[in-house]
């Protein structure tokens, strides 16, 4: 199996039966698990711990398009993943964003950031190339979410 392919399978099983995931998010990321909303996808570049949350809704392009509870859920799983990064990844600082100017998708980025990383301070965006995982560092890196016991959280692995 080759690193980039350790989660497709199970991208493919959860994908299969629920809203269509935008081709950029489908070829950037892996999937790891699920919330009640949100699926929870690990970003391809392991420059940084690069986590999307991405709303089980179709047609849903900014926060104010969800329904107020959708809203709220969004809320407490985005905090909930946030206090788990910053804990676990030991972050100096974590950018949380929904941009979208490329992909319309509504997903909210988490990215942990360190004083040490190859952009900081700047936006990560267009400053360095991706790094490809390695499949022990994607293991790794898998193992501390599937550790860290988030509330109302599943965590898929192949």
């Amino acid at each position: 199996m080759q690193d980039n392919d350790l989660l497709s399978s199970d991208f493919n099983m959860y994908n299969a039966h629920t809203m269509l995931l935008h081709p950029q998010l489908k070829q950037d990321c892996y999937i790891v698990g699920k919330f009640p909303l949100c699926y929870l996808l690990l970003h391809k570049d392991a420059n940084y711990p690069w986590f999307i949350l991405v709303p089980d809704r179709e047609d849903v392009t900014e926060i104010y398009q969800l329904p107020q509870d959708d809203q709220q859920q969004l809320m407490t799983e985005s905090c909930e993943l946030s206090v788990t990064l910053s804990r676990k990844f030991k972050a100096d600082k974590l950018n949380v964003a929904a941009i979208g100017n490329i992909v319309p998708q509504l997903h909210i980025h988490h990215i942990v950031r360190y004083r040490r990383d190859v952009a900081w301070p700047s936006p990560i965006w267009g400053k360095h190339p991706p790094t490809n995982y390695t499949a022990d560092n994607l293991k790794k890196r898998l193992q501390i979410i599937e550790s860290s016991n988030m509330v109302n959280f599943d965590c898929y692995r192949p």
